[in-house]
């Protein structure tokens, strides 16, 4: 029993990081994020019996965490709360910025891309999220979401549809094209 206890608390802990920035991605707001994936992790805990084996993990573990981030994007909170205390530069986007001005551009990309997301409805959110930033399969994906492979394939399409005709973004992929010519 304490061995399972051991696993399940270091797979936890192994799994925090990213379930914390999958959840930021999905509420918008850090203090709504950890709110969700504290209760997420809760209810992992409370029915750790019904966990299924290895490569069903984290998928059932994305499921909870969603749902808890929707929970909490149903509750009554002032939408200028949330925008507000959006994380936008606190976007994790993985970057090697050398000195001020690169630190800078990067930091107005990451608000772009955070403003981006936060436009898309929560349906092509959050598959984007969890393929893009939780790094599931398009599989665990349609598990975690309860949806058809199908659904999460045209969802994910969609999104990156939308994204791609954002003009804020369009600006950026324009300078990264001039900046690699």
């Amino acid at each position: 029993m304490n061995g399972e206890r051991d696993e399940l608390n270091d797979w936890l802990a192994a799994s925090y990081t990213k379930a914390y920035r999958t959840a930021v991605l999905i509420c918008g707001n850090p203090d709504d994020a950890r709110e969700a994936v504290q209760d997420a992790f809760l209810r992992t805990w409370r029915f750790r019996a019904s966990l299924p084996p290895d490569e069903g993990r984290d998928p059932w573990l994305y499921r909870v965490i969603v749902n808890a981030c929707y929970s909490k994007l149903r509750q009554e909170i002032p939408r200028r709360d949330r925008e507000r205390d959006r994380v936008d530069s606190a976007m994790p986007i993985a970057v090697s910025a050398e000195g001020p001005a690169a630190h800078a551009e990067h930091a107005l990309l990451a608000d772009t891309v955070a403003g981006a997301l936060q436009a898309l409805p929560e349906s092509l959110r959050t598959p984007l999220v969890l393929r893009y930033w939780s790094g599931l399969s398009e599989r665990e994906i349609a598990m975690a979401i309860r949806r058809r492979p199908g659904t999460v394939k045209s969802r994910l399409h969609e999104a990156r549809r939308r994204l791609a005709s954002d003009p804020a973004l369009a600006g950026f992929a324009e300078e990264l094209l001039g900046a690699v010519q």
